[in-house]
């Protein structure tokens, strides 16, 4: 086994590497023009987790040390809308989402999972009759609801759930007040949010016992040919997971909220992904989040 003293050393070389050689790199540029970096207005305007991202964003460049600008679009881009401008480097300049072969087939991907891989980590949605109807070996008799082109319908019908299939997000919620379904599998990093807005959820409770997980990774993407715009993230936020900045940022924002979900308390159900690209750095335990014991 390494000793700590080891392990201690293991880490100070890697961020000794990463400063020098992979800055090295990029010394020509600190001192050159400023970097402008686009990226798409988000939908919900003051959320926590828009900008959570937008502070990696800021922590992988402040790594870096190059100059800098950060510039949110004038108007509100929804994935599809901001993943077409990204092809053609126009208005934004980095975009960020849950990845899928597609997706790295089109645009270089940054592969460290900005939320630590919580976007797969899932919670249920109930009407309040429900709570005492769920159990976990008869979890998949019942029926879950999720948008028709969301890779996560596909990831639960992989597992054996029955899946009712919305139209949009909003339809989603109205199909469960009108318990056409029976749970909402909804991430860790949104359900509060969502709970927050009585318009939108209504008598919604989160069942208290069960939690499904599947790896799943949320990525910075740039467009294929800004190279340098690709190692100048991956290096920033290589630096930040290495010298622990990233984690004191990710727990800054949901350490409370994931302590509040009491996971390590409730059953939790690994799920496949089959959609999952090959090159997902799953083996990098620094790079996800774990249920502490």
């Amino acid at each position: 086994m390494r000793s700590f003293y080891s392990c201690c050393q293991s880490s100070c070389r890697r961020i000794y590497v990463i400063s020098t050689v992979l800055l090295g790199f990029f010394s020509s540029f600190s001192f050159a023009a400023v970097w402008t970096i686009n990226y798409p207005k988000q939908p919900v305007q003051n959320s926590i987790h828009a900008q959570y991202i937008v502070d990696v964003l800021e922590l992988a460049l402040q790594k870096t040390g190059v100059r800098y600008e950060l510039v949110e679009s004038n108007d509100v881009l929804l994935q599809g809308k901001a993943f077409k401008l990204l092809s053609n480097n126009r208005t934004v300049n980095v975009v960020w989402a849950m990845t899928d072969d597609k997706r790295e087939e089109d645009f270089l991907p940054i592969r460290i999972p900005l939320y630590k891989g919580l976007i797969g980590w899932r919670v249920l949605l109930v009407n309040p009759e429900k709570l005492s109807q769920l159990e976990s070996s008869k979890l998949r008799d019942n029926y879950a609801v999720q948008g028709m082109d969301w890779p996560d319908l596909k990831i639960l019908q992989a597992n054996g759930f029955n899946v009712v299939s919305a139209t949009n997000y909003d339809e989603a919620f109205t199909i469960m007040h009108r318990k056409q379904a029976d749970m909402f599998p909804r991430s860790i990093i949104e359900v509060f949010g969502e709970l927050a807005q009585p318009e939108l959820t209504k008598a919604l409770l989160i069942e208290p016992n069960f939690v499904l997980q599947y790896p799943a990774a949320t990525y910075f993407f740039v467009n294929q040919r800004d190279v340098i715009l690709g190692r100048l993230l991956t290096t920033g936020l290589e630096m930040a997971v290495a010298d622990g900045s990233f984690d004191k940022l990710f727990n800054v924002t949901y350490l409370d909220m994931l302590q509040q979900l009491g996971l390590n308390k409730r059953t939790l159900l690994t799920l496949k992904n089959p959609l999952l690209p090959i090159n997902t750095p799953l083996a990098d335990k620094a790079l996800w989040y774990q249920i502490n014991p």
